[in-house]
């Protein structure tokens, strides 16, 4: 674990010590379409070497917080394996560490219904942590980085029963997230989930200000409210669209308003990776010249289970053939072997074989790029190999056909689209018209 930074500056504080974070890790990601299909959304890669998980798991610990839930369900192995072997360094006599929490249907027959329900089935776990006063609840799909004890402190000093995170968005986006409003003191005066029509800011009708899925309830609040919303007929056990708006004029709900002030970055980013448009967008980030979410700042490093592996490998200057990256993030384990690598993000153990030109892309771990490939906007899955001589990312009518294409334009690739191809199910490998095999 990291050494105290300029960020933790409260970090022994008393009330970091009776705040248990909770990581709700066990939502398909459907949005995240094949990506997803064999993991938990929060273990998909991210940046070459990391999992989505880590940036929540790193904020906790460099916060502070030393007490950490996660909740898993959908497709948990990966995830709990990477959890396993990167996050599990505990203090038990303090009760303190990363701990990982499987469904177990605790209550009744189901699996979670929702975020609520999620935390609900598993308070009395909470409850054995004597000193826990307060718990901060979090999504395992977000990328930023944050200061919680800034928030934690914010809560406990405004006298709140829950606080909110929140940030600005532009209006044309915030139907994605919840929509909420806030008065002069601070205090939310309305919460609305996904609308279709999401209300603008009073003094800026471009934006509207969008939780951001964290969450500080006291813990008595929480305990008594989710046990009454059990008998709501429509209770859909979640927090957005339950919890929040029904606490509104009976408890005290701040909404604390996240910013570049005293967090690490200094610039506010955050971004919901939990669909492909948003996740391709991310990645593309960091391939700024200086990007908004800096993954080289050692002052609030994000961690991750660590894998030996050698440096990056160039292979090549011929005139056909020579192997170089421009603009480009590229990972432990890479070896690129006369291709060409244009404003792509290269993750760790993959290779790109001689002549092959990828651009604008995506490779995931331990992907495979064939000789004389070409490649534009394309997110090629984990272990995916790409055949000599395939084009994709020029021909739309042909990609939609083959793979995975998003609104925007970018393209998806796993292996399993391959073996379709290379079984002769749909269109053929290269860019030219050939008969299906």
């Amino acid at each position: 674990m990291p050494k105290e930074n300029q960020y933790s500056h409260i970090s022994s504080n008393a009330r970091l010590r009776n705040t248990t974070a909770m990581i709700l890790a066990g939502g398909k990601g459907t949005r995240l379409k094949e990506l997803t299909s064999s993991v938990a959304k929060p273990a998909v890669s991210f940046g070459g070497k990391f999992k989505i998980i880590d940036f929540a798991l790193s904020n906790c610990i460099n916060s502070g917080i030393r007490k950490v839930g996660v909740l898993t369900q959908y497709m948990a192995q990966d995830l709990i394996t990477h959890i396993q072997t990167g996050w599990q360094s505990t203090y038990s006599a303090l009760n303190e560490g990363v701990h990982i929490i499987p469904a177990q249907q605790r209550v009744g027959e189901d699996w979670y219904r929702g975020t609520a329900d999620a935390i609900y089935q598993n308070l009395d776990l909470i409850k054995r942590h004597d000193q826990t006063e307060r718990i901060l609840i979090l999504g395992g799909d977000h990328i930023y980085k944050m200061d919680y004890s800034r928030m934690v402190n914010f809560h406990v000093e405004s006298g709140a029963d829950v606080t909110v995170a929140c940030i600005q968005k532009p209006i044309e986006e915030a139907s994605e997230f919840g929509v909420m409003g806030l008065n002069q003191d601070g205090d939310i005066i309305n919460f609305v989930e996904k609308p279709s029509n999401p209300p603008s800011m009073p003094n800026d009708e471009s934006k509207a200000l969008i939780s951001m899925g964290i969450y500080i309830f006291n813990l008595d609040v929480l305990d008594n409210e989710l046990k009454q919303a059990l008998n709501d007929p429509n209770y859909k056990h979640d927090f957005g669209h339950n919890i929040i708006p029904s606490l509104i004029g009976r408890s005290k709900l701040k909404g604390y308003v996240f910013s570049e002030k005293g967090h690490p970055g200094a610039n506010g980013y955050w971004r919901d990776v939990g669909h492909v448009e948003e996740y391709y967008a991310a990645t593309m980030d960091l391939l700024a010249p200086t990007p908004e979410l800096d993954l080289y700042d050692t002052s609030w490093p994000i961690m991750t289970s660590q894998v030996q592996r050698p440096g990056v490998k160039f292979l090549f200057n011929e005139p056909d053939r020579r192997g170089f990256a421009i603009d480009s993030v590229l990972c432990a384990g890479a070896i690129i072997s006369g291709a060409q690598i244009k404003h792509s993000l290269i993750s760790s153990d993959v290779r790109v074989e001689d002549r092959a030109e990828v651009t604008d892309s995506i490779l995931l771990p331990n992907a495979t790029v064939g000789m004389d490939c070409k490649l534009q906007k394309v997110i090629v899955g984990e272990g995916c190999q790409i055949p000599d001589g395939m084009i994709i990312g020029f021909d739309a009518e042909q990609d939609n056909a083959r793979f995975t294409v998003s609104e925007n334009g970018i393209v998806l690739v796993t292996n399993e689209m391959i073996d379709k191809l290379v079984e002769g199910v749909v269109l053929p490998l290269k860019g030219e018209s050939e008969a299906t095999a």
